[in-house]
């Protein structure tokens, strides 16, 4: 199981995010170009000292990405048209990707996942903060596919 954040422009989400693949043991992936610097105060302070304990790669772009993934499923989480959360079947070697915070995934990224999810909110609400997000969805993820502690 993989975590995957495509262009982050908030510091603040990569850094709860480093914390999430951190305390559940799954490699974070981080696809560039970012809305910040990696030296933002923003996200140190949201990561704490996590740290040292999570597996973060930094990829080039979208194609470096692709090239460096690895097997499994890519799932995109989308507002869009997608599977509900409670209907998706998780495979343990998959790539769970989170869109940008401002914009989502464009079209050539929903192009390219094998699967589609969205996580059921309330109609009227637009969506779910980025780093709350990719913590429901991994969590689901790793819990129908055998929640384990420290595997990556």
């Amino acid at each position: 199981m993989r975590l995957a954040l495509f262009q982050p422009a908030i510091p603040q989400n990569v850094g709860a995010c480093i914390r999430l693949s951190a305390c559940f043991g799954v490699s974070l992936h981080i696809i560039e170009p970012t809305g910040f610097t990696f030296d933002d105060r923003a996200m140190k302070r949201a990561a704490l000292d996590y740290g040292p304990l999570s597996h973060m790669t930094r990829h080039a772009g979208w194609d470096a990405f692709q090239e460096a993934r690895g097997p499994g499923r890519l799932v995109l989480f989308t507002t869009k048209g997608a599977t509900p959360l409670t209907d998706f079947a998780f495979r343990p070697d998959d790539t769970l990707l989170f869109g940008s915070e401002p914009s989502g995934a464009p079209d050539d990224v929903h192009a390219a996942a094998d699967a589609r999810v969205v996580i059921p909110i309330r109609p009227e609400a637009r969506s779910l903060n980025l780093a709350v997000s990719a913590g429901i969805g991994l969590f689901e993820a790793l819990r129908q596919t055998g929640l384990r502690r420290g595997g990556r």
